[in-house]
């Protein structure tokens, strides 16, 4: 999707031309921010406006943007009334982040990726292949240098990230035909965005961006064989196991999806200590409550998947895997290097995965596999 443009030729933010030359998603913004100046001030309290990249009420994303936007009026006593825009409400999904920017919005709940043509850096904080889980990235953000790292990089363009839903560990996608090997992705027509796509370059797939709303038809028509989503829960909301029959796991591109609230710089500065560390624990309480409702809603949705007899759920194999492994390093070391910052940001992650990885063989692995080695007759 072409993105407009609002930089000043310094790389700032010019406020007055995304108002005038934006288009309806600026217009909306305009009436917006004349209907509610940033932030509202009216006896002590104060009305924030949360803009999104989902469009509101969508299972997961749109649900956990609106619960955090409560949380944050519940927690304040109502002093902070927040105001939730769906995608293209105010403005659309990808200038959420410059309308924080520029102070035409508050907050934002988004992916961080959507960010990376204004650095690689902002990546790292949301997915990348062969990355962190869930919990992996909440220790690298809190105990690990990362939010540090974070800071720094978004404090350049007038923001504050926070962490504040995770999506767990994805699927691999959903294809219209069986694949064997990295032989089998030559030529393959998928839908994938971000560095996952990138990594399918790599192995010789066609990579095609679509919209969600677009992947039905095209999987339909034959436009393309494959495509990922999310995870069992809201493909089964979309209905794309009425259109392939293969789902395949594991999600390599997206370990753990990571969705951040962003807050404009100078709000958050100018919030007392005590609103800062409420906004930080309800936005830590947030990513805790979004990824327990992903398990259980995917955990639900799988159950319904396996028994229709019509789908079939498979692994990808060894040698694929193997291959998606090597590509993807390939990707995420050329993305770390592409500047200063960005490389200070990769060599922090890498060297957290690898304390993280030790650990997670013995612990979670170990565990894992000594539970379904036991209890496997009873799944």
């Amino acid at each position: 999707m072409a993105r407009a443009s609002h930089r000043r030729g310094d790389g700032s933010f010019d406020r007055r031309k995304f108002l005038l030359g934006g288009g309806a998603a600026a217009g909306a913004a305009a009436g917006a921010a004349a209907a509610f100046p940033t932030p509202a001030i009216s006896q002590g309290i104060r009305e924030l406006k949360l803009v999104t990249s989902w469009p509101k009420g969508l299972a997961g994303l749109g649900a956990s943007a609106e619960r955090m936007g409560r949380s944050i009026t519940d927690a304040s006593g109502g002093r902070l009334r927040v105001k939730v825009f769906g995608a293209g409400e105010m403005v659309s999904a990808f200038e959420a982040f410059d309308a924080v920017s520029a102070g035409v919005a508050d907050m934002y709940h988004s992916a961080e990726y959507y960010w990376e043509a204004k650095s690689p850096g902002f990546s790292f904080f949301a997915a990348v292949p062969f990355g962190f889980t869930a919990d992996e990235m909440a220790a690298w953000i809190h105990f690990g240098g990362g939010q540090q790292l974070w800071d720094e990089l978004s404090a350049g363009f007038g923001v504050k990230g926070l962490l504040s839903t995770n999506t767990g560990v994805q699927m691999g996608g959903w294809f219209t035909k069986e694949v064997h090997g990295p032989d089998s992705y030559k030529g393959l027509r998928y839908r994938m965005p971000g560095l996952g796509g990138e990594v399918l370059r790599r192995l010789g797939s066609v990579v095609v961006a679509l919209p969600g709303g677009e992947i039905i038809p095209a999987l339909k028509s034959g436009a393309i064989d494959a495509s990922e989503w999310v995870g069992p829960w809201n493909d089964l909301v979309l209905g794309l196991h009425k259109v392939s029959k293969y789902y395949y796991y594991p999600g390599f591109h997206e370990p753990g999806t990571v969705l951040s609230t962003g807050v404009n710089k100078k709000l958050w500065d100018s919030f007392s200590g005590e609103d800062r560390k409420m906004l930080a624990t309800v936005a830590a309480a947030e990513y805790t409550t979004s990824l327990a409702e992903f398990n259980a809603n995917n955990a639900r949705a799988l159950r319904q998947l396996a028994d229709d007899k019509s789908i079939e759920i498979r692994r990808f194999d060894d040698a694929l895997l193997e291959a998606l492994g090597r590509a993807s390093e390939e990707v995420v070391a050329e993305i770390g290097h592409k500047d200063p910052m960005t490389r200070r940001i990769y060599e922090s992650y890498i060297a957290f995965r690898g304390l993280s990885q030790r650990w997670a063989e013995l612990a979670e692995r170990g565990f894992l596999n000594a539970r379904h080695s036991t209890l496997a007759s009873k799944g």
